[in-house]
Order: structure tokens, then sequence, then C-alpha cells
């Protein structure tokens, strides 16, 4: 049996309600498996999501639908050494759903 979480979409709406992804360049802090980017980066021009779980990573981009390759990359990296790495003012915005 497959579990849907919120079937209802009303974490995405709420996602939607409070940003405009039009055109912006995200950074997703603690994306797990991919869950969330599906349902807002085809709005982005571009993605970049980070978790420190491989697993999640691995499963993430075994299933990055075909409209978003080369739009959305994800990273198994911790946000510490993300950061580290980084340049200044590179996104837009940045989301954190269900990390901390």
């Amino acid at each position: 049996m497959t579990i849907r979480v919120d079937p209802d979409n009303n974490e995405t709406r709420a996602l939607f309600d409070l940003a405009d992804f039009s055109g912006q360049h995200v950074l997703e802090i603690g994306c797990g498996d991919g869950r969330l980017t599906w349902r807002y980066a085809g709005r982005a021009a571009h993605v970049t999501a980070i978790d420190p779980f491989a697993e999640g990573i691995t499963r993430a981009r075994e299933n990055l639908p075909d409209e978003l390759q080369g739009r959305v990359e994800f990273h198994h990296i911790a946000f510490e050494d993300f950061a580290a790495a980084s340049k200044p003012s590179r996104f837009d915005m940045a989301i954190l759903s269900w990390s901390l």
C-alpha cells in the first residue's frame, strides 16, 4: 500500500501562498527524498536541494521527473558544509520544510 503524504495538497497551497517561485533560484534545505521539491520546482528557474541523509538523496535523484532534468540538483551534504563552500547571495530564496 502506498502512503500519500498531504493528499489534499494543503502543504503545497500554503507554500505557494507564502512565496512566488517564478524565475527564482531556490535552495531547499532538508529536501529528503524530494517529496516537496517536485511540487514547486516546475515554477522555479533552478533548485538546489540538499540533505545529509544519503538514502533520501539517492531516491530523489532516481525519481527526478524528466521535465525537471537540468533545473533541479540534489546534493548529499549538511547545510553547514554546503554554506561554507557556497558563494554569498547565490539564491533568491531558501526554504526549510520539516527540517527543524
